[in-house]
């Protein structure tokens, strides 16, 4: 069993649903119609196969509604297979693991939000303009994908907010224009963007100039890594277990925690999913996952031990 169905819940696949060319939703539940745990925009879980295998899907369906949970899942040729079990295999009435719901995208208070959507990126967004338009806030969303039938949830979208929601299908109108929408700075605004790599990178150059922390992004890929700041053994405590262990440069600290017997969920392994995240009692870290924002990578008082490391020769953990 992997570590990340340790503590998961069994759900019932309730319903499967193709909602774009390429994409299925799936309606969750328990199989007593108990009810689930909250979450808020931006949520996502672990959806654990019956083959085994974990991956982290957005939580995008009605967060008040409390006996149900809905994700989206996009086929991909060059994925590593949990989307094609998905679409090819899970039937209506199948059993799975679900771990969560954790948010490391919370949709903070703003006069105005700009919702920046690539393909399925789409998922964490969609609660969040559920969201601000449910508290009356203003709101603009954009939202780009390869061609209209590609895009997951437009109907829903543009049926209910008009002139709110501007979709880019890229085979009628190209990219999506970003210095349009991102050129001048406009302090009252938090941008929320979610897709691929290239994108993210652009609208991270395009928000340069913008207050600090006006954007926040999720990556469902791992964000390119530079050399670690040292590539010499480091010593870590695990402050509850009572151990010390010496992190070479060839093992991760989670791989060192757990051979000294610290019980440690994880799931991706790549610094994206959030799983694994833990305290940090002293030392400083090198952080190096694709998750943390800038403000709090500078209070260093937490770290993603699957990817980040150690900028001092020891760091003590709550573990």
């Amino acid at each position: 069993m992997p570590r990340s169905a340790a503590n998961a819940a069994t759900l019932t696949v309730a319903g499967k649903e193709d909602v774009a060319e390429g994409v299925v939703s799936l309606t969750l539940a328990h199989p007593d119609r108990a009810r689930l745990p909250d979450w808020t925009p931006g949520s996502h879980i672990d959806l654990i196969l019956p083959d085994g295998t974990t991956r982290q899907y957005s939580l995008c369906g009605d967060r008040w509604d409390p006996h149900t949970y809905r994700i989206a899942v996009l086929r991909e040729p060059a994925g590593r297979g949990g989307s094609a079990y998905v679409h090819d295999e899970l039937r209506p009435g199948d059993r799975v693991g679900v771990g969560g719901p954790r948010n490391h995208f919370p949709l903070v208070p703003s006069h105005t939000y700009l919702f920046i959507a690539g393909g399925i990126g789409i998922t964490p967004l969609l609660p969040m303009v559920h969201q601000a338009e449910l508290l009356g806030t203003d709101w603009q969303l954009l939202y780009g994908g390869r061609t209209r039938s590609s895009m997951a949830f437009r109907e829903e979208l543009t049926g209910g907010h008009g002139d709110r929601v501007h979709l880019v299908p890229q085979d009628e109108q190209g990219l999506l224009d970003l210095t349009a929408w991102l050129g001048e700075p406009r302090p009252d605004t938090k941008v929320y963007c979610c897709g691929p790599a290239p994108l993210l990178t652009a609208v991270e150059a395009a928000c340069a100039h913008w207050p600090p922390y006006a954007l926040r992004t999720e990556r469902f890929t791992a964000a390119p890594r530079t050399a670690p700041v040292r590539n010499t053994p480091f010593e870590v405590e695990l402050r509850r277990t009572g151990r010390t262990v010496t992190v070479t440069p060839e093992v991760s600290v989670l791989e060192a925690a757990r051979r000294a017997g610290a019980d440690l969920l994880s799931s991706c392994e790549q610094g994206t999913c959030g799983t694994c995240l833990t305290p940090v009692l002293a030392g400083r870290p090198d952080h190096r996952d694709s998750i943390l924002t800038d403000h709090e990578r500078a209070a260093d008082d937490c770290m993603f031990p699957c990817v980040s490391r150690s900028r001092d020769d020891r760091l003590v953990l709550d573990l």
